[in-house]
């Protein structure tokens, strides 16, 4: 047997610090902007969408595959028992499935709602689901067979999802800021719950052993929900230019991803309360997220770009700046 002192000495050190770190910057390169990253943490993999295609990277940041033919990729979903992955394509209206193992595409899928943004894969029902932005519903596929096999009205444009892996998917709704929940078996929407004062909820994030949902919204506030009761727990101030959140079960912390160039850490405390425990420098422009839940690393694609003419009207992109896309490791 342990002795309790030592079985406490152990658990402790095997707690994280509050804060982690910027690690390593991966010079990456290559066209087109990005939008959500996803990570295979067998295959050590991130899969990063580059505007018309979905870049394969190493955990390195080496250029490993590519899934082509993605015009307006969002994300990318997979589930490594049916050897399978999803993208969305958001000017095609499309979803490609292709064979994770060796990135060659199978087929292409029309999704019922236009600009497929945030795409799921849950993995009770084997079924994926797009969060379809101008269509302002979810295409519910089939992942064995590819074939559509629902559609859900959602009364608003849902932005990210999440699932408890037994068949319950909550998806952010940016218009109405309120979580909605879904019976994935009968594709009905069983309870929708505001989360204001969060405005513009973007990213979403799930621990699901303790059944709660992290939402991060555009005016710098994230909410912790009862995932059962749709309680809002907490709502804890981030940086601004949020666009994801990842929770990571190893260190009990979920990590807000923040354009201005921040990351925002929070925990649960030993009083059962939620707050803010860190805010880490990162680089500007490093919006989406993912976490490695066996090395507990997040990392977080960005670039630089040119600074806007004097004249550039409102709601003008910069242009980015050739081959700067980059990979931010952190970890602690």
């Amino acid at each position: 047997m342990v002795p309790f002192t030592a079985f406490l000495v152990a658990s402790l050190m095997a707690l994280p610090p509050a804060a982690p770190r910027v690690l390593r910057t991966f010079p990456v390169g290559g066209e087109g902007r990005w939008d959500y990253v996803n990570l295979d943490p067998e295959a050590g993999r991130l899969l990063v969408s580059r505007s018309t295609r979905v870049m394969v990277l190493d955990l390195d940041g080496k250029v490993v595959g590519e899934i082509p033919d993605t015009q307006g990729v969002h994300g990318v979903a997979f589930s490594r028992e049916l050897d399978r992955g999803w993208t969305s394509n958001g000017q095609a209206g499309t979803v490609t499935v292709f064979k994770l193992s060796t990135l060659a595409v199978e087929t292409v899928v029309k999704t019922t709602g236009g600009n497929p943004d945030a795409i799921l894969y849950e993995p009770a029902t084997r079924r994926v689901f797009t969060c379809n932005g101008a269509g302002k519903n979810a295409t519910v596929i089939d992942a064995a067979t590819s074939r559509v096999v629902g559609t859900i009205p959602l009364g608003g444009k849902p932005e990210f999802s999440a699932c408890d892996g037994r068949g319950r998917v909550y998806l952010n709704n940016e218009d109405t800021s309120e979580i909605m929940a879904i019976n994935a078996r009968t594709l009905q929407v069983e309870a929708i719950w505001s989360i204001k004062p969060l405005e513009r909820p973007s990213g979403l994030a799930m621990d699901v052993q303790h059944n709660v949902l992290f939402s991060v919204a555009g005016n710098r506030l994230a909410a912790v929900v009862d995932a059962g009761t749709g309680k809002v727990l907490a709502t804890l101030p981030i940086g601004a230019g949020t666009d994801g959140v990842a929770f990571d079960p190893g260190t009990g912390c979920a990590y807000a991803s923040n354009g201005e160039g921040t990351l925002t850490v929070i925990r649960r405390n030993d009083a059962g309360a939620y707050e803010v425990a860190a805010t880490v420098a990162t680089l500007k422009g490093a919006r989406t997220i993912v976490d490695n839940p066996r090395t507990h690393r997040l990392y977080l694609p960005t670039a630089e770009f040119d600074p806007l003419p004097a004249d550039a009207k409102p709601g003008t992109r910069p242009a980015m700046v050739k081959d700067s896309f980059k990979i931010i490791e952190v970890g602690y």
